[in-house]
């Protein structure tokens, strides 16, 4: 079987549309080694995170015009190079597939993450929204398979996008090996050293941006005595908002920055953490609370939408406007280390359904289902 894949995240972006492909190519190809991947870069990648194994060859654009104009390439061009390559199956790993690809008996799969852009609106540019929207329309109408994240998301896509049910299938994302790894204390008090971190503290993973809501963490911590918050993730113009309540409030002393961290170090962070708390506001599945489940670090995060899918039963959850509600949860599990115990016991339980053979093993499946129809 040949398999070709839009690769341009997997290349190019280095948090969670690129993690999701990298993890998906690498999971998958361990599982079908007999099989090809062909990934489809449009232009030379800068993403160091990834290592092409026997079964994998990157693919670019070929003529002089296709190098030019790699984005057209991508959107309609790239027809001729799968025609060529004799691709069975193309998938698209972030909402969209090559225009025209329907009518070239090659079968073709997409993935949705999420549709945040129609959910809250008000968190993009009309343009943004106009673009997104024309893309994965045609992308779920035209594919013949439509795959979510969760089950939250398939029913966005059914409300947005009049899709039958029976077209989507729901596949949980894995995550990178190195947050299944047990962590030594040696390299734990490495790292504590090197970024210079306290040796209890809260954790949040994920870009600065008012999506993620971590200004409800930081008026928390307001509330709390003592507690040390680190922040992981590249700042936006949001940053500016929780600088000011920190400065407001002086917790200049409590609240730690990082970002450009290694996958390794990240991993060793959540293991190092006491609490993992995650507001956000919406999510098309929030790949950081299973990587904390992993990493047995106890969960709070954002009670319905998607949240419940990511975090199980036995996760706390809060309302992500109230910062009260948010430090009741750090002080029970501060104060009931019985409880904390549980929930990180059955935390890494729920994990398994997320472990690389099962969702290999679904992903294997339905790349033999859709040859057959």
């Amino acid at each position: 079987m040949i398999l070709g894949y839009d690769a341009k995240r997997l290349f190019h972006n280095n948090t969670g549309l690129g993690n999701y492909s990298r993890d998906l190519v690498r999971i998958i190809s361990s599982k079908m080694k007999d099989s090809s991947f062909f990934l489809y870069n449009p232009k030379l990648g800068n993403v160091k995170k990834f290592s092409l194994e026997n079964n994998m060859i990157e693919k670019r654009p070929i003529s002089f015009f296709a190098k030019k104009f790699s984005a057209l390439w991508r959107r309609k061009g790239i027809i001729k190079q799968l025609k060529n390559d004799k691709v069975d199956i193309f998938h698209g790993l972030s909402g969209e597939i090559p225009s025209g690809i329907n009518k070239t008996g090659i079968k073709s799969i997409v993935t949705v993450h999420d549709l945040i852009f129609l959910e809250h609106p008000e968190l993009y540019k009309p343009i943004d929204r106009f673009i997104y929207n024309l893309k994965f329309k045609k992308a779920c109408q035209k594919a013949d398979l439509v795959v979510s994240i969760s089950e939250h998301t398939k029913k966005d896509i059914i409300k947005h996008y009049n899709i039958g049910p029976e077209k989507i299938k729901v596949i949980y994302q894995g995550c990178h090996p190195a947050v299944k790894q047990t962590i030594t204390k040696q390299d734990k008090h490495k790292l504590q050293e090197k970024l210079n971190l306290p040796n209890n503290f809260l954790l949040n993973v994920g870009t600065i941006e008012r999506r993620k809501n971590q200004e409800a963490i930081v008026k928390a911590l307001t509330l709390l005595d003592d507690e040390k918050l680190v922040i992981v993730g590249r700042k936006t113009k949001y940053f500016e908002t929780i600088k000011k309540i920190i400065d407001n409030n002086n917790l200049q002393e409590r609240v730690f920055f990082l970002e450009g961290l290694t996958m390794d170090e990240l991993a060793t962070l959540y293991q190092m953490a006491d609490i993992f708390i995650y507001p956000s506001l919406y999510e098309g599945f929030g790949i950081p609370i299973i990587e904390s489940l992993f990493s047995e670090t106890p969960v709070i995060t954002t009670s319905g939408g998607v949240f419940p899918e990511a975090g199980g039963s036995d996760s706390l959850y809060v309302n992500p406007h109230d910062p009260q509600e948010i430090a009741e949860k750090v002080k029970l599990l501060r104060n009931n280390p019985i409880l904390r115990e549980e929930i990180t016991n059955k935390g890494k339980k729920y994990a398994s359904v997320f472990m690389d053979d099962y969702i290999a093993n679904q992903w294997k499946e339905i790349y033999t289902n859709i040859l057959k129809k």
